[in-house]
């Protein structure tokens, strides 16, 4: 339960005067439902007013507050600008113009012969002053505009005075709340109290102290939860597996496994054998093994007598590690079944009835695999692949499957950065595959322009006569009237004319299940020689003879998810190309992004350039539900204060007294001002 101090701050945004409907939606597009919501919504700016008397002491180009008479109207012919002439105290005139055609709002403000407070940017326009559509017309007497005002980020339908004003509402509700911070640490930084600092941050977007404050308290909020979390779990006891070897001695392995994988594979054996479940996560590069790293796990678990489950992020892939892991496990004594939304009626039946009564082994499948009326019955380990698709509550529902906690190895391809672990990963233990299989061959990467598509068609057409495949990645499904990209559909049909239709496939994300697997397995087996997809096919496609990857207006996507469909050729042993093609006019941070992927292979260093370039939020490609971007520290303070936040956090647990001591009931009130209370629940979860 959120402590009642903090009620009124949590107000939904109806509670705040003046929100009806047509103020709630351009608020809802900014994500503001709630009076906390509008507090954190910080100024990234600030416009600086100046006072004056005459025109003449002004400079052109300066945003002024003065007091000016209008002296007559001028209106330009048909949908031209409507002019009020006016005149300062000295008699100097200046134009102010509206735009829009509605003379009469503009007479209405300004009527002949009386004064009005004006507020507006001041340009020089030919031999003449002007201001063009002034942000405040203030009758005398009327109270003044502050002369630093904050500038907000906005949607449409808002101003920032409005935001500004509803902004004083919400802090009007903030409480004085105790102080968490370490004091020598406060003292030494010289931060104002929580509650100064955000009235400050608010009033003066330039106050740094007051920004860095408000940025510590959201990260250190964020740590805590994470050490609360990983302190609980380890006090709680699940089962120990260990394996007797039998059935991993067994595995007949196509190549000796890499240093960083038998490192991994003993971490997790280590893990398991302990009875505080397992929370580990596994980082690995695309095509670094993380699949057998897996399967080694869930063996362990099998040869102790209890079920794995491997939790996939679609169909497609569910599909593709049910293939592989059922032909790495031939001929040994272990059932693999599979789950997805598509098993129905009988089949769907039998699997639910082998999971219950333990006759099968490992259960492969989407998120049909934690519903209501799938019961393990001894599930011992969950394995969740490409883990950033899935939100904390969906873990969890899987991990209570169990009656005991079961240990949960989460996976991914997407390397994330240091920072990025610590801050929202920090619950886990970490493992990193960090070298390549045997015969992985470099991929060479190239970035061309899209006005030489084709000379690319060209040299696809020479691919495929030697027998090669090739991807071809489009960013959208179909071309819709306000979109200049090039669709999946279209270009696939643009590509049948030219090398046949039964040479080229098309997936994508809208498809029925059984159409893209007829699709997928045509390419797998080679029928297919050109597979045209959407990003659908970004993680865990895996065809050996496909040495040509193409994608279309790369510079719309993220690093991250460039990576990873590059990731898609350079599995089997021929030399491997990734052809980036780019429009015309590029951005500095496409530019930059484009020129990283053509020097680097390396996935943890893209990874830490896509947090630079992008910022957290968008790191992983889609935001996770339960998962928490910051709101009000910058990737660049979350690195500055990351270690500063993890030691206070620490010192709050191992030296003052927890969340039972002052400071910790101080603390407590930190975490559910930040939500990381709901993250205490459900990160337990994994």
């Amino acid at each position: 339960m959120r402590p009642e101090i903090l009620n009124p701050l949590f107000a939904e945004v109806e509670a705040l005067k003046g929100i009806g409907p047509a103020l709630r939606r351009p608020l809802e597009r900014l994500g503001l439902a709630r009076a906390v919501d509008i507090a954190f919504h910080l100024p990234t700016g600030w416009v600086d007013r100046h006072a004056v008397d005459r025109l003449a002491e002004a400079r052109p180009g300066q945003v002024i507050l003065t007091t000016l008479t209008a002296t007559g109207y001028r209106a330009a012919a048909g949908r031209g600008p409507f002019r009020v002439q006016a005149a300062d105290a000295a008699g100097d005139p200046v134009s102010l113009v509206y735009f829009g055609g509605n003379p009469g709002w503009a007479r209405k403000l300004f009527p002949l012969g009386e004064a009005r407070r004006v507020s507006g940017r001041l340009d020089a326009y030919g031999e003449g002053l002007q201001i063009v559509h002034p942000d405040l017309v203030l009758q005398p007497g009327e109270a003044e505009p502050p002369l630093r005002e904050p500038v907000y980020p906005l949607s449409e339908g808002m101003t920032s005075r409005r935001l500004g004003q509803l902004a004083q509402q919400a802090l009007a509700r903030a409480p004085e709340l105790p102080e968490w911070i370490e004091p020598s640490l406060l003292a030494a930084r010289g931060w104002p109290a929580w509650r100064a600092a955000l009235n400050a941050a608010h009033a003066d977007p330039a106050d740094q102290a007051a920004r860095e404050r408000l940025a510590y308290d959201e990260v250190f909020a964020n740590q805590l939860a994470l050490m609360l979390v990983r302190a609980s779990a380890r006090r709680r006891r699940g089962r120990a597996l260990v394996g007797d070897g039998r059935l991993r001695d067994a595995l007949s392995l196509p190549y000796a496994p890499t240093g960083a994988q038998r490192r991994a594979i003993a971490e997790i054996e280590g893990d398991l054998r302990q009875d505080a479940p397992m929370l580990r996560l596994l980082q690995g590069d695309v095509g670094a093994g993380k699949t057998l790293v897996a399967l080694m796990a869930l063996l362990v678990a099998v040869e102790a007598g209890t079920q794995g489950a491997l939790l996939a992020p679609t169909e497609i892939l569910a599909r593709q590690h049910h293939a592989s892991l059922s032909r790495m496990l031939a001929g040994l004594p272990v059932n693999v079944a599979i789950l997805t939304g598509r098993e129905k009626g009988r089949v769907r039946d039998a699997t639910l009835m082998g999971l219950a009564d333990g006759s099968i082994d490992i259960l492969i499948g989407t998120h049909a695999i934690f519903q209501q009326d799938v019961n393990y019955r001894r599930l011992g380990l969950a394995v969740i692949d490409e883990q950033h698709r899935f939100g904390v509550s969906q873990r969890l529902m899987l991990a209570q499957k169990a009656a005991t906690p079961p240990h949960v190895l989460v996976m991914t391809a997407t390397p994330i950065p240091r920072t990025l672990t610590l801050t929202q990963y920090g619950e886990m233990d970490v493992s990193r595959l960090d070298e390549m299989p045997p015969g992985r061959q470099p991929i060479e990467t190239r970035v061309i322009a899209e006005d030489r598509l084709a000379e690319v068609v060209e040299a696809l057409g020479r691919l495929m006569d030697q027998g090669g495949q090739a991807y071809w990645v489009c960013p959208l499904v179909e071309e819709s009237e306000n979109s200049d990209l090039a669709a999946a559909e279209a270009r696939a049909e643009a590509l049948r004319l030219r090398f046949g239709a039964e040479r080229v496939g098309l997936v994508h994300g809208r498809m029925k299940g059984p159409d893209k697997d007829a699709v997928m397995a045509g390419f797998a087996a080679g029928r297919i020689a050109v597979l045209v997809a959407t990003t659908v096919i970004e993680v865990g496609v895996d065809v050996p003879n496909a040495t040509l990857i193409v994608i279309e207006h790369a510079d719309r996507f993220g690093l991250a998810q460039l990576h990873q469909l590059r990731g898609r050729v350079g599995r089997g042993t021929g030399r491997s190309t990734c052809l980036l093609l780019r429009s015309g006019a590029l951005g500095e941070t496409a530019r930059a992004r484009l020129a990283l992927m053509r020097e680097s292979n390396d996935g943890f260093r893209i990874a830490e350039e896509d947090l630079r370039l992008r910022g957290p939020g968008e790191i992983l490609g889609t935001r996770q539900s339960g998962e928490h971007v910051f709101r009000l520290a910058t990737p660049e303070q979350v690195q500055a204060l990351l270690p500063v936040a993890t030691d206070d956090a620490r010192l709050l647990v191992d030296r003052d007294g927890g969340l039972d001591g002052p400071r910790g009931q101080a603390a407590r009130l930190a975490l559910y001002l930040f939500e990381r209370d709901a993250g205490v629940a459900l990160l337990r979860g994994g």
